[in-house]
């Protein structure tokens, strides 16, 4: 056996997402020197059931593996019928086990990604639920940076209370970017109330949930915007003393949407 292109697979296999619970069956494989072969991985993310087959292929000059991709079937709780999609592993662009189990839920997953020049750039990726490649698999939006979505920018326009907080703030946009939906407290009109915030870079704006995440509409979350500024302008006010009667919203020119491709 390959011992260093068993660690490498080992490796691969764990930051990957599948942890190192494999690694037996792994080494196996590899030790009978099959042409091809396939492991098996189950994972839960809260009620959805998320089952991979990982799949693996000897080189045809030399004894070394390569792990080619894997096939995830997702069985959603409220789902009639299971979601299957394949993720391709290669050197650059991969996607990690959460990564995947988060996009086929819908949600947008932010990723440097390595273009056929070699050379780096970031985009926010999210499924196309409408268009399927060749081989049955959904196709993958990007939205690169000259799009316009800033997640910063639209937290700010939120009353999280976690971006009160440097070491907060951080964690809360990093699970965001990992397609992850947060946790996160409101405040609103002095009290406090549990919400959950996804991004949603189609749209340049934050979803948001309530507490039994039953998703709110941009009325409810404007309000909650209003109140903050509201607050926010209570405070400027105190401290200025008052308005200076400008229009600081005129003039403003709409910005065309760009930076947007579809690929696989």
């Amino acid at each position: 056996m390959n011992e260093k292109n068993f660690e490498y697979l080992r490796d691969q296999v764990k930051y990957s997402g599948f942890g190192e619970g494999l690694e037996s069956q792994l080494k196996e494989n590899i030790n009978r020197q099959p042409p091809e072969f396939s492991l098996q991985h189950q994972a839960t993310f809260g009620k959805d059931e998320l089952n991979s087959s990982l799949h693996f292929k000897r080189s045809a000059t030399t004894d070394m593996y390569f792990f080619n991709s894997y096939m995830a079937s997702m069985k959603q709780e409220q789902a009639t019928e299971k979601m299957n999609q394949t993720f391709y592993v290669g050197k650059d662009n991969n996607i990690t086990l959460k990564e995947g189990y988060n996009l086929m839920s819908g949600r947008a997953v932010n990723k440097d990604l390595t273009n056929k020049e070699g050379k780096i750039y970031n985009a926010w990726l999210q499924m196309d639920f409408k268009q399927t490649d060749s081989a049955g698999n959904f196709k993958l939006k990007q939205f690169h940076e000259n799009y316009g979505f800033k997640l910063e920018n639209e937290l700010a326009k939120h009353p999280i209370k976690e971006l009160q907080n440097d070491q907060d703030k951080t964690k809360l946009m990093d699970s965001l970017q990992k397609g992850n939906r947060q946790a996160v407290t409101f405040v609103e009109n002095g009290s406090e109330q549990r919400r959950y915030i996804e991004a949603n870079p189609q749209f340049k704006s934050v979803t948001v949930f309530d507490s039994n995440m039953h998703r709110l509409g941009n009325r409810q979350s404007q309000e909650a915007s209003q109140s903050k500024s509201k607050q926010q302008g209570q405070k400027a006010d105190q401290s200025l003393g008052g308005d200076d009667g400008k229009d600081h919203h005129s003039g403003k020119k709409a910005k065309k949407e760009k930076g947007m491709v579809i690929g696989q």
